[in-house]
């Protein structure tokens, strides 16, 4: 059974989605071990205890230093012992030290179709902001492996999303959510519980 700690900021609906996607055998021999989040106000952790998984808050503003924040999240993940960590909406910069600790075991859903919409400054709705201004057709989500960069990790799984010509971001956003990230974010995870993910020459190949 693969453990999971699942990393969250705000509210929580790709940890919905994951919590459901288990429940309904989606996906299979994976449970979440720990919701943390950096966030004390994070409805994503009143979403972990009504489901009865343990959740955590280790907040930046707790700690002096980025560095001693950095040392106390990633001393609280190896607590639980997992096998990967999930980001599932987080907006804490996952520190180097993290990424050394789990290589090629920390997973992240970006609202759009890396590379294009990625990298610094896009996020949340900064995202689908860029994507209507610049007047693309299609966007879409992407899970990926994290590394050393910024939504540079080799590409797990990605799904188009229609762009309409009356989106607002908000709108946009959610459809996304919808028809995107809560179905690639959950399907990635099965399929590397089950042991269908490698990793080739810095590119993801999944097995049959």
């Amino acid at each position: 059974m693969m453990k999971m700690a699942v990393l969250v900021s705000g509210g929580g609906t790709n940890l919905q989605a994951i919590i459901d996607a288990i429940k309904d055998k989606t996906i299979t021999n994976a449970e979440i071990s720990v919701v943390i989040s950096n966030n004390p106000g994070a409805y994503a952790l009143k979403r972990a205890e009504q489901n009865g998984i343990e959740g955590v808050c280790i907040s930046p503003r707790s700690y002096e230093t980025r560095d001693e924040f950095n040392q106390a999240l990633l001393a609280k993940i190896q607590s639980y012992d997992v096998d990967l960590v999930v980001l599932a909406g987080c907006l804490v910069v996952i520190p180097e030290i993290m990424v050394k600790a789990y290589p090629n075991k920390i997973i992240n859903i970006h609202p759009a179709l890396i590379p294009s919409f990625c990298g610094t400054g896009y996020y949340g709705l900064k995202v689908h902001e860029g994507v209507l201004k610049r007047g693309v057709k299609v966007t879409g989500a992407t899970v990926h492996f994290v590394d050393e960069g910024t939504d540079t990790g080799p590409i797990i799984l990605q799904k188009a999303v229609e762009v309409k010509q009356d989106d607002t971001p908000e709108i946009l956003q959610r459809r996304v959510m919808e028809e995107a990230e809560w179905k690639i974010m959950p399907q990635a995870i099965n399929l590397i519980a089950n042991g269908k993910v490698k990793i080739v020459d810095g590119m993801v190949k999944i097995e049959e």
